[in-house]
């Protein structure tokens, strides 16, 4: 069970309230963990699902072990809404920009059910990662997409090897679920 200040400090890290929510250089905790060889790569494998979101549409990630995860910026026309499905109920539904989902999806596998959603297979893109370790975190830092994102002792931190920018969490259990490790540190 997570404690009152806890979850009172999550509320304000995810709000915005909070002066210091994107203060930790994830970027720089990445390098260090990398020049001391805890890096290796991992490729997504899992099938996902995905629905175009509607323009305006703030997309909000919800893990089932964490409750809000993040928040998206307003959805533009083309952008796609993504969830992993690792459970019958699993919320944890994010974001991707039109420009970005041919490149990291398939065409798509199934046809659309009532509500949109199709099956697609990632394109197997190795990303660096890293496993945070027991005395590390949780940390708040500055997600790709802008909003403040948690990352906790257990969770994998993610990079794109061609865009180091393209740095953040993924928890545990989504790891764990979706990615396939190809080269251990």
């Amino acid at each position: 069970m997570k404690s009152a200040a806890y979850l009172l400090f999550t509320s304000l890290i995810l709000s915005g309230s909070a002066a210091s929510a994107q203060d930790f250089d994830i970027k720089a905790f990445f390098a260090k963990a990398d020049s001391v060889g805890r890096v290796g790569l991992a490729q997504k494998t899992r099938p996902v699902y995905a629905r175009p979101a509607t323009p305006g549409e703030i997309v909000v990630t919800i893990l089932p072990d964490d409750g809000v995860e993040t928040k998206s910026k307003p959805a533009e026309a083309g952008d796609m809404s993504v969830n992993n499905r690792c459970s019958a109920d699993d919320k944890s539904e994010y974001l991707v920009k039109a420009a970005q989902f041919p490149k990291r999806y398939s065409e798509p596998l199934s046809a659309a059910d009532d509500k949109g959603w199709r099956q697609y297979r990632p394109l197997g893109v190795s990303m660096r990662y890293v496993v945070m370790k027991a005395d590390e975190g949780p940390w708040t830092f500055k997600a790709p997409w802008g909003e403040a994102m948690i990352a906790k002792p257990g969770d994998t931190i993610v990079q794109d090897p061609n865009n180091p920018a393209d740095t953040y969490r993924v928890a545990k259990s989504a790891f764990d679920c979706t990615y396939e490790i190809t080269k251990t540190p």
